[in-house]
């Protein structure tokens, strides 16, 4: 729990460019991957990357070794305290990890089923429009693009929403009120049992 709370809290400071390199750094890697995607299979994207760290990690060696032997240094391998590096997955925290997107997934599942099964007639009914205005996002975007707008939009909206959070939370207000209000003239529309069925 510690971990997840860690975790978040490390994403919140880079969406919200806390220390402006490291999210330039994560916001320019992760897109440039999202743009190799769109351009290659992830295949060759994998392929590529794992090359050039091969790459780097065999020239820096070669690099090292006629160093050393140019000096008569014994230094050793340049890796070495990398190497000693305990990098295995203790089954503890494997295990608290795995209950933790067990707890995730079954809350998924619950939801889905609540939803598809129409236990709530107005929040599946919900989840079919937004699920029919996908299909028009579908036919304009493919997989790839979404993942690169959604990239760009979650480095570019916080900091935005920090610097304008006045105007932006009267305007949502605004929204939400409308929105509810158009829901609840929805529900006074509904068959009597429908509506008993929603008061329950």
């Amino acid at each position: 729990m510690v971990f997840t709370y860690s975790l978040c809290h490390a994403v919140i400071d880079l969406v919200h460019w806390r220390d402006p390199k490291k999210s330039g750094v994560v916001f320019g890697v992760s897109l440039l991957l999202l743009l190799s995607l769109a351009a290659f299979s992830v295949i060759s994207v994998v392929s590529y990357l794992l090359l050039a760290l091969l790459c780097v990690t065999i020239s820096f060696r070669i690099y090292k070794s006629v160093i050393q032997a140019v000096q008569k240094s014994n230094e050793g391998h340049p890796f070495k305290a990398l190497m000693e590096k305990d990098v295995t997955v203790p089954p503890e925290t494997f295990r608290k990890h795995v209950d933790l997107c067990l707890t995730h997934v079954n809350r998924v599942l619950k939801q889905m089923s609540r939803l598809f099964l129409v236990e709530d007639l107005v929040d599946s009914l919900k989840l079919a429009v937004v699920m029919w205005l996908l299909t028009y996002v579908g036919a304009v975007f493919n997989g790839i693009t979404i993942l690169i707008l959604a990239d760009i939009l979650l480095f570019s909206v916080p900091p935005i929403y920090e610097k304008n959070k006045t105007q932006i939370d009267h305007y949502i207000d605004i929204a939400r009120t409308q929105v509810n209000t158009t829901i609840a003239k929805l529900q006074e529309k509904l068959p009597g049992s429908l509506k008993r069925c929603k008061a329950e």
